[in-house]
C-alpha cells in the first residue's frame, strides 16, 4: 500500500526544478530512476535531493503553515463535539481517534511525502502499539494509522482503565525523540503495561522521518516514509523477572527492521 499527498501547487517538484537549478536532478525523477532500476533500495539510502533553495524553503513553509491551519480548524469542530460527549467517555475516545484518523491523514497529505505501509493487516486488534520516534511527523503517522479505540497514556495505574474499557494503547518506549533518527534505549514502561494488560505488542517501525522534518528545522523534505507493522508479539506467558529480557528482545527486533543510518550505534 502506498499513499502520497499534497495538492499540485504545494509538490510541484517541476516547478520547484524550474525556478532553482542548484539542486540539478529533479526529486521525483531521482526517485522513479531508483524505483525502476534499484527496487532494494527503496528508503535504504538518502536517494532524494536535500534541496535547501529558497523554492523549496519557501513551499515547505507554505505547506507548514497549511497544516497549522487546517489542525486549528479540526481540533476547532472536535472540541466542541467532546463538549456534546461529556457523559458518554468512550465515545469521546472513539471521537478523539476519529478526529486523529482525519486530521493525520489531511497533515500527511498536506506535506505530500510518499509513504509506503506494510503489514496493515496488524492493525486491527486491541493491542499495545509502539513506534520508534524521531520526527514530528512520527506523531501525524500514529493519529492517522492506530486503530480506533487507541489511547495513549502516562501512569501505569490506567491500565486497568484500559482492560476495563477494551481499550489499545500508543507508546513510544524510547520515551524521547531521537535527535539523528538512530534507535535510542526502550525505557522498561511498555513492559510494565503488557504485564498488566496481557495485551499483545504490535510494533510500528517508521523510517524516514527523521530526514522528512528534522530535529530543530521547519523545512519539510520530499523524503520518502515507511510504516511497517511488525507480528503481534504475545505476552500472555510474560514474567515480571524477565522484564530486561523483553525490552531487549522488541529492542533487537527494532533494530533488525530499521536501515543502517537508523540503527543504534555500537
Amino acid at each position: 500500500m502506498e499513499s502520497s499527498g499534497g495538492g499540485a501547487l504545494l509538490r510541484n517538484r517541476r516547478l520547484e526544478s524550474f525556478l532553482d537549478t542548484s539542486s540539478g536532478l529533479r526529486v521525483e525523477e531521482a526517485q522513479k530512476i531508483l524505483v525502476k532500476e534499484k527496487p532494494e533500495l527503496w528508503l535504504k539510502k538518502d536517494v532524494y535531493m536535500d534541496d535547501n533553495g529558497w523554492v523549496s524553503s519557501i513551499i515547505s513553509w507554505i505547506r507548514i503553515v497549511t497544516c497549522f491551519v487546517s489542525m486549528m480548524v479540526t481540533t476547532f469542530i472536535w472540541a466542541l463535539i467532546m463538549v456534546v460527549l461529556i457523559p458518554w467517555p468512550y465515545e469521546r475516545i472513539r471521537q478523539g481517534n476519529i478526529y486523529g484518523h482525519v486530521t493525520g491523514r489531511m497533515l500527511m497529505w498536506i506535506l505530500g511525502n510518499p509513504i509506503k505501509i506494510e503489514g496493515a493487516e496488524y492493525n486491527n486488534e486491541r493491542a499495545i502499539y509502539i513506534s520508534n520516534h524521531a520526527s514530528p511527523i512520527d506523531i501525524f503517522l500514529i493519529m492517522w494509522l492506530t486503530p480506533t479505540g487507541t489511547v495513549g497514556i502516562a501512569k501505569k495505574e490506567a491500565a486497568r482503565a484500559v482492560v476495563r474499557n477494551n481499550l489499545s494503547l500508543i507508546i513510544f518506549p524510547e520515551g524521547t525523540r531521537s535527535k539523528n533518527g538512530r534507535l535510542l534505549p526502550f525505557k522498561k514502561g511498555f513492559v510494565h503495561l503488557a504485564l498488566q494488560t496481557r495485551l499483545p505488542i504490535v510494533p510500528m517501525v517508521l523510517t524516514g522521518t527523521h530526514q522528512a522534518w528534522r530535529k530543530g528545522s521547519l523545512h519539510v523534505r520530499p523524503t520518502p516514509l515507511a510504516v511497517k507493522y511488525l507480528p503481534p508479539i504475545s505476552t500472555e506467558n510474560w514474567k515480571a523477572e524477565k522484564i530486561d529480557d523483553y525490552v531487549k528482545m522488541v529492542h533487537d527486533l527494532y533494530a533488525a527492521q530499521l536501515p543502517e543510518t537508523q540503527r543504534p550505534l555500537a
